[in-house]
C-alpha cells in the first residue's frame, strides 16, 4: 500500500479473548489517574449544560488521563458513549484521541476549549441504564435542536420542546410557560409553533424531569437526522452528498435526506488514498453496486477524520471486546496505526448491569423542578401523548424488539402484502380444528378489552406475568412425565432403575413447581390490585420471589444433572424390550403427547435457560436503584451459575435426543444412533434422475447424508434410499454439464454420482432441463397445495389419513413431514434456537374472513402454535406449525383496527393474532421472527455456501482425528 493511504478490515476481537485494559471511564471508588510527571497544563472543558471547568493536566499525560478526569468530576459510569473535541490546527472539529499523549494534539493547549459531547448514539435510550446518561444525552439533543443539527417538522420539534420545558419549569402554567418561550430559543424560528408547543406541554403534566428526559430522546431518536454529523462529500458524477456514520453502517444523505445505506455487515473494508474515500462491499449478486464505492472529499485530512470516527462507531457497536493493538512493524509503516481504545457497548451495558456501587444524585443545572428523580422508574413509552401529525412517531407497536423502527418494517424488511385471497365460497381452512370453529366459542368484546386495560402498566409486570403463564405451561410439562411415569410403570417390561429414576427425578421438580407457581399466581394477584393485601405492602415486583426459590431449587440441582441419565436410560430400555418400545409409542401418539416425548425429560433443564432471559430482561428494565433490582440481580447470577454447569451436557442431551427423534422418522437405515455423530440439518432438495428433478428429503449429519423419499407405508415415515459418507466425498458445480440452474454433484468412490438442484419449480418438473420459475439463489421445490397435504400437518392432533392403507401409526405433524411439506430446511442451530423462545398465554385470534375475536390459550414451542381454550386443558385442540410462514403488520386496507395486532400467512391461510399489551406484542414478534422467519431466508442460501458446509465438515473431521 503506497504511504499517504489507509485502511481497515472491519473486524475485532470477539467473546472469549482475555480481559481488556481499554477502560474510558473510572470504576466507582477508584482514585483518579495516576498523573505522569512533567509540567502542568490548564485545559478547559465546556460542558453540555455550557458550564465550563478547568482541569489541571501534565502535558505528557495521553487524552485517556483527561477523559477520565472529567467523567469522573461528574461521576459519570456509562461515559463511554462521550468524548472530547475541539478544533485543531487547520479548523477541523476532531476527537480527542485516548491514547496519543495531549501534548501531540493540542498545539496551543491554554487557548484550546474541549466540548464534552456525545460521540456513540445508540439506537435505544433503554440501553442507557443511568439516569445521568440519559440527562446529557438529552442536553446534547437540547443543543443540537437549537442549532439546527436535528431536522425534523413542526410537530416533533415542538413535542420536543415541550418535554424539554417540562423537565426545566414543571408543570404546565399557561402565563408561565408562554413567558419562558418567550425569554428562551429551543429550536430556529420558535414563535409560530408556541402555541402548538404549549398545548403538547398540558399534556405531560406529572412527568418527573427524569421522565421527560425519557420521552425526549423517545421521539428524537426515532429521527432520521438523530445523532447524524456530516461530513461533506462528491461521488464519482460529481453530485454534491454528505457521509455520515451510525450503529448500522455508513450513510449517504443528499441535503437532509438519506438516499443510501451500507450496513456494516454489507462492508468488507474501509480505506482512504488522499481524498478518496473508498467502501468496498461484500460480493452480492442481487445487488447493482459495484465492488468498490468512491467517495471524493475536500481533502486528505477529511478522509482520514471520517475513516476514524467509521472505525471507531464500527468497533463499538459490532466488537464485543476492544480490538488488540496492531504489532509495530520492524522497518516501514504502512498507513496509519490508528484503532479504537474504550470499552465496547456491550462491555459497558455488562460492566454497569453487573456492578454493585452507589449512585450519586446530580444536579440538573438547567431545571427548576425540586424532584429526586433518581428515586423515580423508568417510565414506559407513552404512545397516546404522541399527536397523530408527527411523523416520527408511529400509533401502532412493532414486532422488533425495538420500538424505535418504522411501522413498514418487519424484521428489518418491508412487510409484503402476502395474502392472496381464497375464491368466493371455498371451504374453511383444514388448518384449523373444528373444535375452534364452532358457534359456541368465546369471543371477545369491547367489555373485555376495557379490563385489561385496568392491569398495572408498568414493563416490569409483563414480564412477571410472562413468567407465570409459561410457569403454567411447564407445571403441565411436568405432568406429562408423571403421566408417562404411570403409564408404564406398572408393567414388567420397564426396568426398575428406570422407574425409580423417573419418580425420583420428576416428583420432587413437580413438587417445587407447583409451590412456585402457587407463590408467582398470588403476587401477580396483589399486584393487579385483586385483593386489599397490597395497600398493606409493596408487591409490585417479582425478583423477591423468584430469589427465594431458585435458592430453593438449588439442592435439586443433583435432579437436573439425571435428566440425561434418564433419556439414556430409556433409550437402552427401549432398545432390549421391544413391548417397552411399543408402550412408549402408544403414549407418544396420545394428545397429551404434544410434542416428542423425550423433549419433556429435557424440560427442566430448558427452564433453567427461561428464568435467565426473564431475569436479565428485568435487570435490564429496571433501575439500579429500584427495589426490586438487587434481588433480581442476585437471582440472576444463582441461575446463570446453573445454568453454565449444565450447559454442556445440555448440548449434548438435545443432540442425542434430536438423532432418537430422526431414528422414528426414517426407515432403511440401522443404527443411525451412534457415538460422536451429529445432527447438522434436515430438508428438502430436488434428486436430478433420468425420471427429472424428485423431491427427496435430505438429512446432513456430521459424518454422513441421508437421502429419503416420503414412504406410503402405514408407519408415514421417510424410506432411506442412499446413505453418502462424508469422508472422501467430493463436491462440484454442475450447472453446465446438466442444463439446470443451481445444480451440483456429491460423488463418493462407493456411489454413484449424485446430481442434485436447488431452485423453486412452478410444477412438477418433466425433464432435467426444466427451468427454473425465479432467480433465487437457492428455493426449494413447492409441492400441491390441497387440503389433504395442508391437513396432514397442520388440523388437530388425530393422526393423518393420506395414506392409501390403514390409519397411520406414526405421528405425522413431527418436524420432518412439516419440512417436506412446507418445502424448508431446518438446522441444529435452530433448534436450539426455538427452545429459548417457547412462550405461553392468552392471544385473541381472528381468521382473514371473520368478524369476531376468539380468546384462546397459546403455547409457542416447536416451531409451532398449540391451541387451547384455557390453561387448565390437557392437551391442544389444535396446532398450527409456522416453518414457511411470514409475520406482518396487518395493511390499513384490512381493515384491523386494533392495536397490539400481527398476521401470520403462508399461501392463502391468513391469520390475525392479538395481544394484550405492547410488551406481550414484542415478545411474540421476537419470538417468531427468532424461531421461524429463519426458513424463509433459507432459500436464499447460495450453492457455494452449501458447498462450504461440507467442506468445514470435512477440516474439521481431520483435525480431530489428527489432534489426539
Amino acid at each position: 500500500m503506497p504511504l499517504g493511504s489507509v485502511e481497515t478490515k472491519l473486524s475485532g476481537q470477539r467473546l472469549g479473548a482475555p480481559d481488556t485494559l481499554g477502560i474510558s471511564t473510572l470504576d466507582p471508588g477508584h482514585r483518579p489517574p495516576t498523573m505522569p510527571p512533567g509540567r502542568h497544563v490548564t485545559i478547559r472543558v465546556r460542558m453540555l449544560d455550557d458550564t465550563e471547568e478547568v482541569f489541571d493536566i501534565s502535558q505528557k499525560a495521553s487524552g485517556k488521563v483527561l477523559f477520565d478526569l472529567v467523567c469522573s468530576h461528574m461521576n459519570l459510569i456509562e461515559g463511554d458513549y462521550f468524548g472530547l473535541e475541539f478544533q485543531n490546527h487547520q479548523k477541523m472539529m476532531v476527537w480527542l484521541d485516548h491514547i496519543k499523549p495531549i501534548i501531540k494534539q493540542l498545539r496551543r493547549p491554554k487557548h484550546t476549549i474541549l466540548r464534552f459531547a456525545v460521540k456513540f448514539f445508540p439506537p435505544d435510550h433503554a440501553q442507557l441504564l443511568e439516569e445521568l446518561t440519559r440527562y446529557l444525552f438529552a442536553l446534547q439533543i437540547k443543543q443540537d435542536l437549537s442549532c439546527g443539527r436535528l431536522t425534523c417538522n413542526d410537530s416533533s420539534a415542538a413535542l420536543m420542546v415541550s418535554h424539554i420545558i417540562q423537565s426545566e419549569i414543571g408543570d404546565f402554567e399557561e402565563s408561565q410557560c408562554r413567558s419562558h418561550l418567550l425569554n428562551n430559543n429551543y429550536i430556529p424560528d420558535q414563535m409560530p409553533l408556541i402555541d402548538k408547543i404549549m398545548e403538547f406541554h398540558s399534556k405531560n403534566i406529572g412527568h418527573t424531569p427524569a421522565e421527560s428526559d425519557f420521552q425526549l430522546l423517545e421521539v428524537a431518536r426515532c429521527l432520521e437526522m438523530y445523532g447524524i454529523r456530516l461530513h461533506p462529500a462528491k461521488d464519482r458524477e460529481g453530485t454534491v452528498l454528505s457521509l455520515a456514520v451510525a450503529h448500522t453502517g455508513v450513510l449517504v444523505f443528499q441535503g437532509h435526506t438519506k438516499i443510501n445505506a451500507f450496513n456494516w455487515s454489507k462492508v468488507r473494508k474501509l480505506s482512504f488514498k488522499r481524498k478518496r474515500f473508498l467502501i468496498k462491499l461484500r460480493p452480492d449478486l442481487n445487488s447493482s453496486y459495484q465492488d468498490t464505492l468512491e467517495f471524493l472529499m475536500a481533502s486528505r485530512d477529511c478522509c482520514k477524520v471520517f475513516w476514524k470516527i467509521c472505525v471507531e462507531y464500527h468497533a463499538f457497536f459490532r466488537l464485543f471486546e476492544e480490538p488488540k493493538p496492531k504489532p509495530k512493524p520492524v522497518l516501514f509503516t504502512r498507513g496509519s496505526s490508528f484503532r479504537f481504545s474504550g470499552r465496547t457497548q456491550k462491555q459497558v451495558i455488562d460492566y454497569v448491569r453487573e456492578s454493585d456501587f452507589k449512585k450519586i444524585p446530580f444536579e440538573r443545572k438547567h431545571s427548576r423542578v425540586q424532584h429526586n428523580s433518581r428515586l423515580s422508574p423508568l417510565p414506559s413509552p407513552r404512545h397516546q401523548e404522541v399527536p397523530r401529525e408527527v411523523s416520527v412517531v408511529s400509533n401502532s407497536p412493532h414486532l422488533s424488539a425495538s420500538s424505535g423502527h418504522s411501522h413498514g418494517m418487519v424484521n428489518g424488511q418491508k412487510s409484503l402484502e402476502l395474502c392472496s385471497h381464497s375464491p368466493n365460497g371455498r371451504q374453511p381452512s383444514p388448518l384449523t380444528s373444528p373444535l375452534l370453529n364452532d358457534a359456541g366459542s368465546v369471543r371477545t368484546d369491547d367489555e373485555d378489552e376495557v379490563r385489561r386495560k385496568r392491569f398495572p402498566t408498568d414493563r416490569a409486570y409483563f414480564i412477571a406475568k410472562e413468567l407465570l403463564t409459561t410457569e403454567r405451561t411447564y407445571l403441565k410439562d411436568l405432568e406429562v412425565i408423571t403421566s408417562f411415569q404411570s403409564a408404564v410403570g406398572h408393567d414388567e417390561a420397564t426396568p426398575d432403575s428406570l422407574k425409580n429414576a423417573i419418580l425420583s427425578t420428576f416428583e420432587p421438580l413437580h413438587k417445587f413447581h407447583t409451590g412456585f407457581l402457587r407463590e408467582v399466581e398470588q403476587r401477580l394477584a396483589l399486584w393487579e390490585g385483586r385483593s386489599n393485601a397490597h395497600i398493606k405492602g409493596d408487591y409490585q415486583r417479582i425478583g423477591d420471589v423468584m430469589l427465594k426459590n431458585l435458592q430453593g431449587l438449588k439442592p435439586l440441582t443433583v435432579n437436573l444433572h439425571k435428566q440425561s441419565e434418564i433419556l439414556l436410560e430409556l433409550e437402552k430400555a427401549c432398545r432390549a424390550s421391544h413391548k417397552l418400545e411399543g408402550l412408549c409409542r402408544d403414549f407418544e401418539l396420545q394428545k397429551v403427547c404434544y410434542i416428542p416425548l423425550n423433549v419433556f425429560i429435557l424440560r427442566p433443564l430448558h427452564r433453567l435457560i427461561h428464568y435467565k432471559q426473564i431475569l436479565e430482561r428485568l435487570c435490564k428494565h429496571y433501575l439500579a436503584t429500584h427495589v426490586d433490582f438487587r434481588d433480581c440481580r442476585a437471582a440472576l447470577a444463582d441461575v446463570s451459575e446453573v445454568v453454565e454447569q449444565l450447559q454442556g451436557n445440555l448440548i449434548k442431551m438435545e443432540n442425542f435426543q434430536k438423532l432418537l427423534e430422526l431414528k422414528k422418522d426414517l426407515i432403511g437405515v440401522d443404527n443411525l444412533v451412534v457415538p460422536g455423530r451429529e445432527f447438522i440439518r434436515l430438508g428438502c432438495l430436488s434428486k436430478l434422475s433420468g425420471k427429472g428433478l424428485q423431491q427427496r428429503m435430505f438429512f446432513l449429519f456430521s459424518d454422513v447424508i441421508l437421502y429419503t423419499s416420503r414412504g406410503m407405508t402405514a408407519t408415514n415415515q421417510f424410506k432411506v434410499h442412499g446413505q453418502l459418507p462424508l469422508h472422501g466425498m467430493t463436491i462440484r458445480v454442475s450447472e453446465d454439464e446438466w442444463g439446470v440452474p443451481h445444480a451440483f454433484t456429491l460423488q463418493v468412490s462407493t456411489h454413484a454420482d449424485l446430481t442434485l438442484s436447488v431452485f423453486e419449480h412452478p410444477s412438477p418438473p418433466s425433464s432435467p432441463r426444466s427451468s427454473p420459475s425465479s432467480n433465487d439463489l437457492l428455493t426449494f421445490p413447492e409441492c400441491p397445495e390441497d387440503s389433504l397435504v395442508e391437513a396432514e400437518s397442520e388440523d388437530d392432533m388425530t393422526p393423518s389419513h393420506t395414506s392409501l392403507e390403514k390409519p397411520a401409526l406414526h405421528r405425522g405433524n413431527t418436524m420432518v413431514h412439516v419440512c417436506w411439506h412446507r418445502n424448508t430446511s431446518v438446522s441444529m442451530v435452530d433448534f436450539s434456537i426455538a427452545v429459548e423462545n417457547q412462550l405461553s398465554g392468552n392471544l385473541l385470534r381472528k381468521f382473514k374472513n371473520s368478524n369476531g375475536w376468539q380468546k384462546l390459550w397459546v403455547v409457542f414451542t416447536n416451531f409451532s402454535l398449540f391451541f387451547y381454550k384455557s390453561h387448565q386443558d390437557d392437551y391442544p385442540l389444535a396446532s398450527l406449525p409456522l416453518l414457511g410462514y411470514s409475520v406482518t403488520i396487518p395493511s390499513e386496507s384490512e381493515n384491523i383496527h386494533k392495536d397490539y395486532v400481527f398476521k401470520l400467512h403462508f399461501k392463502s391461510h391468513i391469520y390475525y393474532f392479538r395481544t394484550e399489551s405492547e410488551y406481550s406484542f414484542e415478545r411474540y414478534g421476537t419470538a417468531l421472527k427468532m424461531s421461524c422467519n429463519f426458513s424463509a431466508k433459507l432459500v436464499y442460501i447460495n450453492v457455494l455456501d452449501f458447498l462450504k458446509l461440507f467442506c468445514y465438515i470435512r477440516v474439521m473431521k481431520y483435525l480431530a482425528y489428527c489432534i489426539p
